[in-house]
C-alpha cells in the first residue's frame, strides 16, 4: 500500500484517513491541537528551526490525573523557589530531543503570560522555569507542558545521587544476567570447541536450544538500553552512537535464531553473549573511569564567592566554605545572598533574577527569609545564615545566568554534525562489508564482518574530547585563581583577538589609594557620614575612601547607588551624597582633572571632594605587554583623562578613552563586534554589567571581597590578574590537545575498522575494545592538560 501524506507536525504517515485544519493533515487530532496551539500564539519558527520537528502526540484528557499538584505540602516539595507568588521549578522531560524543543521550551512565556522565564539543558534534558502563580498554577503549567506533549517526570526526590545509584545498579543487574548467559552458552559451546567438529544431532540440538533460549533475555534485557535509544531516534529522525550497537546485536540475533529454529546450525549465542557481557562491562568501566576523571566535583569547591561575615572583633571577608550556619553576615550593595537567610537589620530590596529571571526587587523587612542567590540593591544589610552554603546550587544559578549559553555553536556543533554522518559512515561500511564477503560465498564470515564493523568503530570519543579536556582546563586554571563558569567560555576564549580593560578595580588596586579632601575641612560627623554611605558600595573607589575615615557607621536610609555615577542616603536626617561632579553638584564641569576627583555634599551643600590617587597593580606593565604582543587592547574608564599620558606608554593613544560612562563602554564593544572582532571585557562586572553582558568572555577581577557577576562568564583572583597571559596562553594550547585527541580517536577507527573488514576481528574482541577506545582518549586529554597546566601553577605560583 502507498504510503499517506506526511503529519505536518511530526512527520509520521497520516495514513488513509488523516485529520485535516486550515487544508493541512495531521497524522492524530493530537498533533493538529499542538499546531493549532502553536500557531495562534505565533510560534511558528518551531517549524522553522527543523523540518517537522515535533514529536507524535498520543490523544489524552488530564482530567484529575495532576490534582495532586494543587496540594500545598506537594507544591513545596517541588518549589526550588517561592516568594511573593513567584516560583520557580526544574523538571525533567525525556522528550526533548531537538533544537526546535529547546527553542519552543523557552518560549512558553508567549503561551501563557504568568510564565515569565524559562531555560533547558538540553544534555540532561531538563527545564528550569519560573512562573508568576497568581497567573498560572503548578497544575496548570504542569498540563500545559502535557498538552504541547512535553510530559515532565515529576519525582518529590531531588537527590540526584539516589538516582544515578540506582542506574548504576540496574547496570550491574544487566551486566550479572550478561554474565550468567556469557558463562553457561561457553560451558555449552565447550564439548563442541574440544571436539573440533558439530555434535551429534540430538545433543547438539538441545545445547543449541539451551543457547538460544539464554539469549532471548540477554538481548531484550541486558542490551535493551542500546536497542530502545536507537529505536526511540530512530522514530524521531535522529541517528545516534548507540545505532550501529544496535544494528549488531539485532544482526547476531536475527541470524542465530535462524539457524536454530530451522535446524540448519549452531548459530552465534557464544559471540553474542560474549559481546554482550564485555560491551556492558566496558560501559560499567567508562563510567568509573569518568567518575574518576570528573572535573565537577572539583569545580565546585573551587567557586570563589566570598562574603563579610561580622563577630564580636569586627568584620572580616570569608570564603563561602568557611561559613555555616548561624553567621553573621554583612551584605552591601549589589552583593550576593550566598545562602537561605533570615534578615536581621536594613530593608533589603533584593533582585532574584539571577535565581528566577523575574528582575522585579522584592521589599524585605527584618525578619523576613532569604533565598540563595538574591542580589541585594540598596543600603548594607546583615543576614543570619540559616541553611549550610550549597557552593553547587551557586553554581548551577551562574551556569544558567546567560540565556544564549545554551546555544551549540563553533567546534561543538562541527562535532555533532561529524559524529551523525561517521554513524552513518559506519553503517554503510559494514553493509559494503557483508555485501564482500556474501559475494566470496561466506555467510559466516560476513555476519562475522557486519558486526564487528558496527561494534568496533566509536564516535563517542570524538563527542568526549571537547568537554573532559575543556573540563579539565577548568579544574585547573580554578586551582590556579580563575574560575570558568562552562566549557563554552573556555571555547570563547580560544577565539578571542580583543582584550578590554577597565581601569579602576582592575588595572588600579582599591585596597591601596593615596587620598585627601580638597575643600571645606569636615567635622568629625561629616567624615562619619562619608564613611557611612562609602561602605554601603562596592565601588573601589567607595572602598578606598570607607578604608580612609574609619568611623562608627550610623544608619543610612533611602539608599541608591546610580551606576558611574554617584551614591545618596539619608543619615541622621541629612541627605548625603558622594560622586561625579555633575550627579553632587550639577555642574558639568567642576574644574577638576589632575586626579580621581569623588564629590561629597550634605543636604546639598557641596563640602568638597576626596582627591584619590590610583595605585596600579604591581606587574602590570608586563601584563599590557604581553597580552598586546598577541591581542589588540583598549582601556576604557569613567575616569578624567588625567593619567593619559601616563597609560600611553602601555595602550596605543588611539585605544585608551575616558570619560565614559556604563552605556557607553557598552556601545564601544557593540562596535568592536561589528567589526567582527572577539572580545573579552576585564571590569568588576557591577559598574560594567552593560558592557560584561555585551562582550563575548567577561572576566571579573576579584580583591578581598569578591564583587561577583551573574554577567560574568569567569572570575580571577586579583592577586593572579597579572598572571592572565599564562591563562589565556594554557587555553589557547588546550585547542591543540583537542586536535591531537581527535586524529586519536581517528586512527583508532581506522585501525579497528581494517582489521573489523579484512575479518580478522571477532564481536567479543571488538566489545572489548570500543570502550577502552573512548577511554584511552579521555585519559589522554586529561593527562595532557595536566602537564602543561602543572607546568603554569608552578610559573604563576613564583
Amino acid at each position: 500500500m502507498a504510503p499517506g501524506k506526511a503529519c505536518v507536525h511530526c512527520g509520521a504517515d497520516c495514513g488513509s484517513k488523516p485529520v485535516s485544519w486550515n487544508k493541512l493533515d495531521f497524522c492524530c487530532n493530537g498533533c493538529m491541537q499542538v499546531y493549532r496551539l502553536l500557531n495562534e500564539n505565533k510560534l511558528y519558527k518551531y517549524y522553522d528551526i527543523e523540518k517537522t520537528p515535533g514529536i507524535r502526540v498520543a490523544e489524552a484528557e488530564h482530567g484529575g490525573k495532576y490534582e495532586y499538584l494543587d496540594k500545598d505540602d506537594v507544591k513545596e516539595g517541588l518549589y526550588l523557589f517561592y516568594d511573593e507568588g513567584i516560583a520557580r521549578v526544574k523538571f525533567y522531560i525525556p522528550l526533548i530531543h531537538c533544537a526546535s524543543c529547546i527553542w519552543l521550551l523557552e518560549n512558553l512565556g508567549k503561551l501563557n503570560s504568568g510564565i515569565k522565564h524559562s531555560t533547558v539543558n538540553f544534555v540532561k534534558k531538563e527545564i528550569s522555569i519560573s512562573f508568576n502563580t497568581h497567573e498560572i498554577s503548578l497544575r496548570q503549567l504542569v498540563e500545559l507542558l502535557v498538552s504541547i506533549h512535553y510530559k515532565p517526570e515529576i519525582t518529590l526526590n531531588s537527590d540526584d545521587g539516589v538516582d544515578s545509584a540506582g542506574k548504576s545498579r540496574l547496570l550491574l543487574y544487566k551486566i550479572g544476567v550478561a554474565g550468567f548467559v556469557f558463562g553457561n552458552v561457553m560451558l555449552y559451546s565447550l564439548p563442541e570447541y574440544f571436539n573440533g567438529e558439530p555434535l551429534g544431532e540430538s545433543l547438539g540440538s538441545f545445547l543449541y536450544y539451551l543457547s538460544y533460549i539464554l539469549t532471548v533475555p540477554l538481548v531484550f534485557y541486558s542490551g535493551s538500553d542500546y536497542l530502545v535509544s536507537a529505536f526511540k531516534n530512530l522514530i524521531k529522525g535522529l541517528i545516534n552512537i548507540d545505532l550501529p550497537i544496535a544494528l549488531g546485536i539485532l544482526s547476531l540475533f536475527g541470524v542465530t535464531s535462524y539457524e536454530v529454529l530451522s535446524g540448519s546450525g549452531p548459530g552465534y549465542s557464544d559471540s553474542l553473549s560474549g559481546f554482550l557481557f564485555f560491551l556492558l562491562l566496558g560501559k560499567w568501566y567508562q563510567g568509573k573511569s569518568y567518575e574518576a576523571l570528573s572535573f565537577d566535583r572539583d569545580y565546585r569547591s573551587y567557586f570563589p564567592v566570598a562574603v563579610t561575615r561580622m563577630d564580636n572583633e569586627g568584620e572580616h571577608s570569608a570564603l563561602l566554605g568557611e561559613i555555616s550556619r548561624g553567621d553573621k553576615l554583612l551584605i552591601r550593595n549589589r552583593e550576593l545572598i550566598p545562602a537561605d537567610s533570615r534578615l536581621n537589620e536594613g530593608t533589603a530590596m533584593i533582585d532574584y533574577s539571577f535565581v528566577t529571571g523575574e528582575s522585579a526587587p522584592v521589599h524585605k523587612e527584618p525578619g523576613d527569609f532569604l533565598y540563595a542567590g538574591g542580589i541585594q540593591n540598596g543600603g548594607s544589610i546583615t543576614i543570619t545564615v540559616e541553611k549550610e552554603i550549597e557552593q553547587s546550587h551557586l553554581t548551577s544559578l551562574w551556569n544558567q545566568s546567560r540565556a544564549e549559553d545554551h546555544e551549540n555553536k563553533g567546534i561543538k556543533a562541527l562535532i555533532d554534525r561529524v559524529s551523525t554522518w561517521f554513524t552513518l559512515a559506519v553503517i554503510l561500511i559494514a553493509l559494503s562489508g557483508f555485501t564482500w564477503w556474501i559475494i566470496d560465498d561466506s555467510f559466516s564470515k560476513a555476519v562475522m564482518v557486519l558486526t564487528s564493523v558496527l561494534i568496533v568503530a566509536c564516535p563517542c570519543a570524538l563527542a568526549l574530547t571537547i568537554p573532559f579536556t575543556f573540563g579539565n582546563v577548568m579544574r585547573i586554571l580554578g586551582k590556579g585563581g580563575m574560575y570558568i563558569k562552562n566549557t563554552s567560555v573556555i571555547e570563547n576564549i580560544i577565539e578571542t583577538d580583543t582584550i578590554v580593560f577597565d581601569k579602576t578595580g582592575t588595572l588600579t588596586r582599591p585596597d591601596m589609594n593615596r587620598i585627601r579632601f580638597v575643600g571645606k575641612e569636615l567635622s568629625d560627623k561629616e567624615k562619619a557620614y562619608a564613611y557611612s554611605l562609602a561602605r554601603q558600595s562596592t565601588h573601589p573607589l567607595s572602598i578606598a575612601i570607607a578604608s580612609a575615615y574609619p568611623y562608627e557607621s550610623r544608619p543610612a536610609r533611602g539608599y541608591v547607588e546610580v551606576a558611574g555615577r554617584g551614591i545618596y542616603a539619608k543619615i541622621d536626617g541629612h541627605d548625603i551624597k558622594l560622586g561625579s561632579c555633575e550627579y553632587v553638584t550639577g555642574k558639568k564641569d567642576c574644574g577638576i582633572h589632575e586626579k580621581s576627583a569623588v564629590y561629597f555634599s550634605v543636604d546639598n551643600n557641596t563640602r568638597g571632594y576626596f582627591e584619590i590617587g590610583n595605585f596600579y597593580r604591581q606587574g602590570f606593565e608586563g601584563l599590557i605587554k604581553d597580552i598586546s604582543a598577541t591581542y589588540k587592547t583598549y582601556l576604557l574608564s569613567g575616569d578624567n583623562d588625567t593619567e593619559r599620558e601616563f597609560l600611553e606608554n602601555y595602550f596605543v593613544p588611539g585605544n585608551i578613552h575616558f570619560n565614559m560612562d556604563p552605556h557607553q563602554k557598552r556601545d564601544f564593544i557593540a562596535g568592536l563586534q561589528s567589526g567582527g572582532r572577539r572580545v573579552l571585557m576585564t571590569g568588576d562586572g557591577l559598574n560594567d554589567s552593560g558592557a560584561f553582558m555585551k562582550s563575548d568572555v567577561a572576566l571579573s577581577v576579584a580583591d578581598d571581597i569578591y564583587h561577583f557577576s551573574p554577567a560574568g562568564d569567569a572570575i580571577i583572583d586579583a592577586e593572579k590578574f597579572t598572571r592572565l597571559p599564562a591563562y589565556l596562553s594554557f587555553c589557547k594550547r588546550s585547542m591543540t590537545i583537542v586536535r591531537l585527541s581527535f586524529f586519536i580517536s581517528f586512527l583508532y577507527n581506522i585501525i579497528g575498522l581494517s582489521f573489523a573488514l579484512s575479518g580478522n576481528l571477532s564481536p567479543v574482541v571488538a566489545a572489548i575494545l570500543m570502550p577502552l577506545s573512548s577511554v584511552s582518549v579521555v585519559a589522554f586529554a586529561t593527562l595532557a592538560t595536566r602537564l602543561p597546566g602543572n607546568r603554569m601553577l608552578k610559573k604563576i605560583s613564583r
